[in-house]
């Protein structure tokens, strides 16, 4: 179970001076906590006071990180979330966690009345998306899911262009995830299941496993190649499909909404410990007659907007533009009816939103959506089969099987509630 809730201790926007610093927890100190550690400490406003992991080896080098960065060793480390959360004076978590973790560690930290900064996706599945969504909405505090492509500048010029029409009229996005990088490599070059081994001393495996299936050991969970384990992740699709089709979200103007047809095809799944497809396409529809085509044979990666009346390309992580005609790449934005915004950096617009009460860039809802845009593809691809999804009811229409797997069944003493 998540720890013990108390009434939500959010304190209003308005009460943080000007000066003063978000103090900030890190959960999940592998490479991306760090990085984000690293990040929030560059800024002005934000201090990072405490870290938490549970393998130890990891905990020390960030919070080793922490206490160079700022000259000092304020920066304390835990092994339990829920013991960090119910430590006074701590404004926000980051939470950089395998997949599996976000939904529990979220719930937990906006019943504490803590701001979240959460890592893409924004759960591992359906169910703990829209359950971390309503306990944010509830608390009242701000949560800013880690889509940090949606926080480029080109990436909002792109979505300005195409929602202001100077494309024509939207009619198809193509979304282009190839697996072709060192870490896909890697994950095909397992063919069987290796040796399970004892988990490393500084490592509370149980706890890393937290809700999902007791199972012996394997490197190549962790650290490794989680997130190619539906018990983890979703693979690609949810990876670099959470950034993505989070700007073809953009770029629709369907931020609050999602595909209404889904049909997606997976293979290539069998790598001994990875079960995740490394190969798939999907075609999906939404409300607006807008499709949505996509897959692991499309390069480079990215999300292309087609219109009646010519293209826009934009290279995720990249950030580089290409387009049917060169005067589409030479707009004034100033000019635009329809502005998206721009921020210094995806986490400064974090700070904005807790200090100044601006929306966030990729606030929960955003999250939430384009986290069930790339999963409801996953289901279609575990099933094999097209599925109807509603937006508003948040549900598969007449598919009691599709709606079974929006939730997992979580071991005790973990649960949603």
């Amino acid at each position: 179970m998540l720890a013990a809730s108390t009434a939500p201790a959010w304190i209003p926007s308005a009460a943080f001076g000007a000066n003063e610093r978000l103090a900030l927890a890190v959960v999940g100190t592998g490479g991306r906590g760090r990085h984000l550690a690293r990040q929030f400490a560059k800024l002005d406003e934000a201090r990072v006071v405490a870290a938490c992991d549970v393998d130890a080896r990891a905990l020390t080098t960030c919070v080793t990180e922490m206490h160079k960065a700022y000259g000092d060793a304020a920066c304390a480390g835990y092994a339990d979330f829920r013991e960090m959360l119910v430590r006074p004076g701590i404004d926000g978590v980051i939470i950089a966690t395998p997949d599996h973790w976000h939904a529990l560690v979220g719930i937990a930290a906006a019943r504490a009345g803590k701001h979240i900064f959460c890592e893409k996706p924004l759960a591992n599945s359906i169910g703990e998306s829209r359950a971390l969504r309503d306990a944010v909405r509830r608390a009242g505090v701000v949560l800013q899911t880690g889509s940090c492509e949606r926080s480029r500048d080109s990436a909002r010029y792109c979505c300005e262009v195409v929602r202001n029409g100077y494309i024509g009229q939207l009619h198809t996005m193509f979304i282009h995830l190839p697996t072709d990088q060192g870490h896909h490599d890697q994950v095909r070059r397992h063919t069987v299941l290796p040796a399970a081994e004892t988990p490393p001393i500084e490592l509370n495996y149980d706890m890393w496993l937290g809700h999902t299936p007791k199972i012996p050991y394997y490197p190549g969970l962790h650290p490794g190649s989680w997130r190619f384990n539906l018990s983890f992740g979703c693979g690609e699709m949810s990876d670099r499909g959470a950034h993505v089709i989070d700007l073809a979200q953009l770029g629709n103007n369907s931020d609050g909404s999602g595909p209404v047809k889904v049909s997606a095809r997976g293979w290539d799944d069998q790598h001994g410990l990875y079960n995740t497809p490394m190969a798939f396409e999907f075609e999906n529809i939404y409300a607006n007659g807008v499709k949505m085509i996509g897959g692991t044979t499309r390069s480079p990666r990215g999300v292309r907007f087609e219109g009646d009346e010519g293209w826009i390309f934009l290279r995720i992580h990249e950030g580089t533009l290409e387009a049917s005609d060169e005067k589409l790449l030479k707009l004034d934005p100033a000019t635009f009816k329809v502005q998206l915004g721009r921020t210094r950096s995806h986490e400064q617009n974090f700070i904005d939103a807790v200090k100044r009460g601006v929306r966030p860039f990729a606030d929960v809802e955003i999250g939430h959506r384009s986290c069930t845009a790339c999963l409801v593809n996953m289901i279609s691809m575990r099933l094999g089969r097209p599925l109807t999804w509603d937006p508003l009811k948040e549900r598969f229409v007449n598919d009691a099987e599709a709606n079974r797997l929006m939730t997992p069944k979580m071991r005790a003493p973990w649960s949603l509630s």
